[in-house]
């Protein structure tokens, strides 16, 4: 997304300042939007992406300074463990470090049609990945004792049945389960784990899934959502991930947090809540 809906951060407001971050899928998409709104609460942050073009522009527009660009498939144990340590070179330390990349895989819904091929695939970005990602993290806080800060992309599919593939929510379902032992591991060093879960919000990777883009897009989910006269933007899942990242969660850890506008908590069928 070429910029974003927040403005200017004033300096006091700033909650990242001296902090490093790495985003990975950080190109595009929700990574992206964090990008943009990590430097401007005064992060420097690694772009680690495999969409070179995207990742490149995006450091550019950032700043130097502030931003970086490193390719990274993060199915790849020493593409991971090369962009940790990438940030730590350039900018002297990781405080912060953002499992997002992600992808949706096969729009199949039916367990007789799914491949193994593609479950394996899924599995690999979206499981391995954020293990791959949180191992080379800790390997670097913990040598540094200063704590740290471990986030994942997950999914309302992590919290309710029959809104994506089997495949896919294998993947987001486990990544909780990798939040919540790795927080159990890694608290005694001061490095807290979440993981958000987001519903639907207008990304490449959704967009792509559900076969719709722009306004059908926000309109079909704003149709099977419970909270109404509001849409999930990106916006709302990078600011999620920004509180998640900041001292205002310095007590927060093993934590999925839900961006679902209460979708996750209410079977419709029952309809008690009609008019």
């Amino acid at each position: 997304m070429a910029g974003s809906s927040y403005g200017d951060v004033h300096e006091s407001a700033r909650k990242l300042v001296g902090k490093v971050a790495l985003i990975t899928g950080g190109a595009s998409g929700i990574g992206e939007c964090t990008a943009r709104l990590f430097v401007k609460h005064g992060a420097q942050v690694v772009v680690a992406d495999i969409q070179d073009e995207a990742g490149a522009r995006l450091c550019a527009e950032l700043g130097s300074a502030t931003a970086s660009y490193v390719r990274c498939n993060v199915t790849s144990e020493d593409d991971v463990a090369a962009a940790v340590d990438h940030a730590v070179a350039r900018y002297g330390k990781l405080d912060v470090m953002f499992n997002n990349a992600g992808i949706g895989g096969a729009a199949c819904h039916s367990i007789l049609d799914s491949t193994k091929a593609d479950f394996d695939r899924v599995l690999a970005v979206n499981l391995t990945g954020p293990f791959l990602g949180t191992k080379h993290a800790a390997r670097v806080m913990v040598a540094a004792g200063r704590g740290g800060c471990i986030i994942g992309t997950a999914s309302l599919a992590s919290a309710v049945a029959g809104t994506a593939s089997h495949a896919y929510t294998c993947a987001k379902r486990a990544l909780v389960g990798l939040t919540e032992n790795a927080a159990a591991e890694l608290g005694r060093h001061g490095i807290r784990v979440n993981c958000v879960s987001p519903a639907a919000a207008a990304t490449p990777l959704a967009t792509g899934y559900v076969g719709l883009e722009g306004e059908a897009f926000e309109a079909a989910m704003e149709a099977v959502a419970n909270l109404k006269g509001v849409r999930l933007r990106v916006e709302d899942i990078a600011a999620a991930v920004l509180f998640l990242a900041s001292d205002d969660a310095r007590y927060v850890s093993g934590h999925n947090l839900l961006i679902d506008g209460g979708c996750s908590i209410v079977n419709p069928s029952f309809g008690i809540f009609k008019d």
